[in-house]
């Protein structure tokens, strides 16, 4: 009868699977909650990292400036012997943009003038900024008008040598904000005036 006693008992073993049971329940409640812990930092992180991406390309779209109206090219020696003498055009704050330095005679936080066309690249050009509404500054601030004049004379080599239907490229680059790409081509005879649109 002992013996039978000792069978039943060793057969029982509603103890030790309860124990089991509740050893695994909190290994996956543990797991859990480090799961959750790694994705709540990882979405953290991400949302840091969104937001510093927002507010870094909200300052590049606030430094920019815009070509208001035409580029007009003069030139000298017409009707026979063209000779391209300047490029100028006007600018402007983007719409609820920050200040942007204007000042051709700055040696750093300046905008620089880039030229190509097919022989010849300057990638700082000389200009000249003529203030059409403003307060007389060297900061293009918002409701501001600049007109921008690059001339053959103050750049060797680089705008004298464009001759009809050439094509060459400006490049505004604001010491924040996006680059401007101004790209034109003559017309088939050049005049002294002429306004590339």
């Amino acid at each position: 009868m002992l013996r039978n006693i000792m069978r039943r008992m060793n057969r029982d073993e509603r103890g030790i699977t309860g124990l089991e049971t509740a050893i695994i329940l909190i290994a996956f409640v543990v797991v859990a909650t480090v799961f959750a812990f790694i994705v709540l930092t990882t979405g953290n992180f991400s949302a840091e990292r969104g937001k510093e991406t927002v507010y870094a390309g909200l300052q590049k779209a606030r430094g920019t400036m815009e070509v208001r109206g035409g580029i007009v090219v003069a030139s000298t020696g017409c009707p026979s012997g063209c000779t391209v003498d300047s490029i100028s055009f006007q600018v402007a704050n983007a719409a609820g943009g920050d200040a942007i330095p204007l000042d051709p005679a700055s040696t750093n936080n300046r905008t620089v003038i880039a030229y190509r066309d097919k022989t010849v690249v300057n990638n700082d050009m000389t200009y000249t900024v003529t203030w059409i509404t403003g307060n007389s500054d060297t900061l293009l601030e918002p409701g501001e008008l600049a007109t921008v004049t690059i001339t053959a004379a103050s750049n060797a080599g680089t705008i004298e040598n464009l001759v009809a239907n050439d094509r060459w490229t400006l490049e505004l680059q604001t010491p924040v904000g996006a680059v401007i790409d101004i790209t034109r081509s003559l017309p088939a005879q050049l005049g002294a005036v002429m306004q590339l649109h």
